[in-house]
């Protein structure tokens, strides 16, 4: 079924009116009572300036007014103007519930995590990798710091495979040529951070398994605004931060674990008190325990690597962000950007802007170069109030929900 614009809007709207999430509480609702709506939704759920194009969500999606006013909300309890309605570790469970429905994960396999580079750590350190005769195998179109990552890993004697694009794809061949009987993981990006392009992941996963290898998918570029189902894919390990597309901040994130994979596979690598159900007894019986405290550790994901305190404005956030992304729905995100994508592809090869993102490629992300162009535009955008992500000879441009055709010709005009 073809989903218009039309659509998305209706949708969004819906999802304004039917409430702000699973954190809504009074002093939720005092801060957001007298917060503008100027634009019809979903451009009227952000507080952009109308005289600015946002074109950058792939470095940093605007949060939505309401959640926004939820962390309001919540730091006026810090400040304690304002008493607190209900427990941080109440809103997490809620939030992770609503990042597993997300994803189609049971909410025992998702826990919290500071950020996208964390969970992959916790991922490679878990599996033993470090200091193994295990190999890894990974692609140049990953994230820079995963690079940086496993090229300090080969530097203490890990064996490391790093694929190169073909046309900018990496295609599923080159993968299994890289693949040994000692490689025991697959670590990619869902969505390349660098150009869009996206792995075929069921395939990625297929042809791992098929070798006695696990993969780790790195989905900070896709969660929130492309499909993604752990289950179909096979996926082991997947994992991303809360400012990009979930409409999130800084300091918190998601990691995935398949649950039949906990102690069988990935170990726990770090104990905090997140993990366990604790009992106090210190100097409360005659005479003393023999123990302080005892205590039993969860054996769901947060059990393994949830370890202490993590942010709880950020989570305050996701527990209006999360509801509104599943109300207006992550495939009419995806459809909706598809017009923007192809307008692109079509206008600015003709700009001399060369394409680097495959013409197939459906992420919210497409990527172009031309020699000089930071240095040849970052001021004219800067004027028009366009933000794109420039870096040297690379432009990359992330339609986001709130975004039109007429962004993206403005855009157009201001390159031409």
């Amino acid at each position: 079924m073809m989903i218009t614009r039309r659509d998305l809007l209706a949708k969004a709207g819906s999802a304004a009116t039917l409430g702000v999430g699973l954190a809504l509480d009074v002093s939720f609702r005092q801060t957001t009572a007298s917060l503008p709506m100027t634009d019809s939704p979903p451009r009227g759920d952000f507080a952009i300036p109308r005289d600015q194009t946002y074109l950058n969500s792939a470095y940093v999606h605007p949060m939505p007014v309401r959640a926004a006013a939820a962390v309001q909300g919540y730091l006026a309890t810090r400040t304690f103007q304002l008493p607190r309605q209900r427990s941080g570790d109440l809103i997490a469970a809620e939030v992770k519930l609503a990042f597993a429905r997300l994803i189609n994960a049971s909410p025992a396999s998702v826990c919290l995590v500071q950020s996208t580079s964390v969970a992959e750590n916790l991922v490679v350190n878990g599996l033993g990798l470090p200091g193994s005769s295990n190999t890894v195998v990974t692609d140049a179109l990953h994230f820079d710091g995963s690079l940086v990552l496993y090229g300090e890993l080969a530097r203490r004697g890990l064996g490391v495979s790093v694929v190169r694009p073909r046309n900018w794809r990496i295609t599923i061949d080159d993968l299994a040529a890289a693949l040994d009987s000692r490689t025991k993981l697959v670590a990619v990006s869902l969505v390349s951070w660098y150009n869009g392009f996206q792995h075929d992941l069921a395939a990625v996963c297929q042809l791992a398994h098929a070798r006695g290898a696990y993969v780790y998918a790195d989905i900070v570029q896709a969660a929130g605004n492309t499909p993604i189902d752990v289950q179909a894919t096979g996926v082991d390990f997947c994992g991303c931060s809360t400012f990009k597309w979930l409409m999130g901040d800084f300091g918190l994130g998601f990691l995935y674990v398949r649950e039949d994979l906990l102690d069988r596979v990935i170990h726990r690598t770090q104990v905090g008190y997140q993990q366990a159900d604790v009992e106090m007894h210190y100097l409360a019986s005659d005479p003393p325990a023999d123990q302080p405290i005892t205590w039993a550790l969860h054996r769901d994901a947060a059990g393994h690597f949830e370890v202490g305190t993590y942010s709880q404005a950020a989570v305050n956030a996701l527990a209006v962000s999360l509801p509104y992304l599943q109300r207006v729905g992550v495939a009419s995100i995806h459809e909706s950007r598809q017009p923007l994508l192809r307008r692109l592809h079509e206008a600015l090869p003709r700009l001399g802007w060369t394409p680097i993102t495959p013409p197939e490629t459906t992420s919210a992300l497409v990527t172009f170069t031309l020699p000089g162009a930071e240095s040849r535009f970052a001021a004219r955008l800067q004027a028009a109030k366009i933000s794109v992500s420039l870096y040297g000879d690379r432009m990359r441009v992330s339609p986001a929900i709130f975004n039109s055709p007429d962004d993206i010709e403005t855009l157009i005009d201001v390159l031409a």
